[in-house]
């Protein structure tokens, strides 16, 4: 009998974590942490002057000019979309949502007791929905007493590690703003494009800056998953200011402010010095390289996924394993993701965690733990030219390939003669 409500399984609690790099904390960020250990003092609520203003030079750099009036800082984006969305979504207020997308969007509005609509995304990429889709999903929503006020989208996405085109996030962009939708755009991914010079990457804020929230989670590229922090960009507009207010009061309820040398460690790195941004390349190039020698693994044995494009991760499909999956008592993806679990002995989380379908056969698969086992050896990945030929990297590719390769042969025993 398959199982309708796993135990351990739960949809909030065991939700899958940011994928990491894997790699060692950067020795300056352990020296910036170290040095500001000893202070006593408690960091104001949304960010201490000095971490705002670097977070303004952050998207300053990038196209996207704010004061520091316009930011807010936070421990983790979670808490920051947590106070966008109580802020944003009142009593009678829905969220979209595309499907998949990253696993701790929908949580937060259930917490609030809001509804969450997801809304497919285009074959090419994942992290926006299709705009006519879109445009579909607000009009049933209303025909049945609803009032959708809030999409989540993200140019560069978790769970399919791919980046939108940005005629799709045009077209996208200008339907929600025509029928009233606030947008919360994730660029926790942004900085790690794995093809910078040959993938446009645009923000929706760049298209509509006064109708946009950009949030930043700084575990994406710049600081550990271990060490919590995020910053919010809210529009140069009264409605902006209203909202930077609102969600400064929702964060100071919750308590939500940075450790001091989590803080300090999120101005340094926002500040982009030599040291972060030769890293964040390093580590850009090495898991775009294991990202695409995974997606060649899982294509080669018949499954489907998208080229990753950003991220540590790629997202793929198996359902055209399906017939053999069943065989073996998978049949949906929860089941898939504790078979690949425990076959690849790395967390491999289905894509329901992600609102995929349950009966969808997905899975997000992260490259950080194809870097081997300690410190030095990760560390050597960093620098080799040829990661992949590492012994120990060498072993973790192999180890995934023969893991999918056995479902491909198992699938092929299954066909029926020609």
């Amino acid at each position: 009998m398959r199982r309708t409500d796993p135990e351990g399984h739960g949809p909030v609690r065991f939700g899958p974590p940011l994928p990491g790099d894997g790699l060692p904390v950067l020795p300056e960020l352990v020296a910036v942490v170290a040095a500001a250990a000893g202070r006593a003092d408690a960091q104001p609520v949304g960010g201490a002057p000095a971490l705002l203003e670097s977070a303004c030079g952050y998207w300053t750099r990038r196209g996207l000019p704010c004061a520091p009036d316009q930011v807010a800082a936070g421990p983790g984006a979670p808490a920051l979309l947590l106070a966008l969305t109580a802020a944003l979504a009142g009593d009678d207020a829905d969220i979209l949502v595309p499907r998949p997308c990253a696993a701790w969007w929908a949580p937060y509005a259930r917490v609030l007791g809001r509804p969450v609509f997801h809304v497919p995304t285009p074959a090419e990429s994942g992290g926006v929905p299709d705009p006519y889709a879109l445009l579909e999903t607000v009009r049933r929503v209303r025909a049945e007493g609803g009032h959708p006020r809030l999409l989540v989208l993200s140019v560069a996405d978790d769970p399919t590690g791919t980046v939108a085109p940005p005629e799709l996030l045009h077209e996208t962009v200008e339907a929600a703003t025509a029928e009233g939708l606030h947008l919360v755009s994730d660029e926790t991914w942004r900085d790690t494009v794995h093809a910078p010079h040959e993938t446009v990457l645009l923000s929706p804020a760049e298209m509509w800056p006064d109708r946009v929230t950009v949030v930043t989670d700084l575990a994406g590229a710049l600081l550990p998953p271990g060490w919590p922090a995020a910053v919010a960009r809210f529009p140069a507009t009264d409605f902006g200011r209203r909202l930077h207010a609102r969600v400064l009061d929702i964060l100071t309820a919750l308590g939500a402010r940075l450790a001091a040398p989590v803080a300090a460690a999120a101005c340094y790195a926002l500040d982009e010095p030599p040291p972060v941004t030769e890293r964040r390349e390093a580590a850009v190039r090495l898991h775009a390289h294991l990202a695409a020698a995974a997606h060649t693994a899982v294509t080669a044995a018949g499954a489907l996924a998208r080229p990753p494009q950003a991220g540590r991760h790629l997202y793929a499909d198996l359902s055209p394993l399906r017939e053999a999956l069943a065989a073996q008592g998978v049949g949906d993806a929860q089941e898939l993701e504790d078979l690949l679990t425990a076959r690849l002995g790395m967390p491999a989380p289905g894509g329901h965690r992600f609102g995929d379908d349950l009966a969808a056969l997905r899975v997000r698969l992260a490259t950080g733990p194809l870097l081997g086992g300690t410190d030095e050896e990760r560390a050597q990945s960093l620098t080799s030219p040829t990661p992949s030929e590492l012994p120990y990297v060498q072993s973790s590719l192999i180890s995934l390939k023969s893991v999918f390769d056995d479902l491909r042969d198992d699938a092929q025993r299954w066909e029926p003669p020609r």
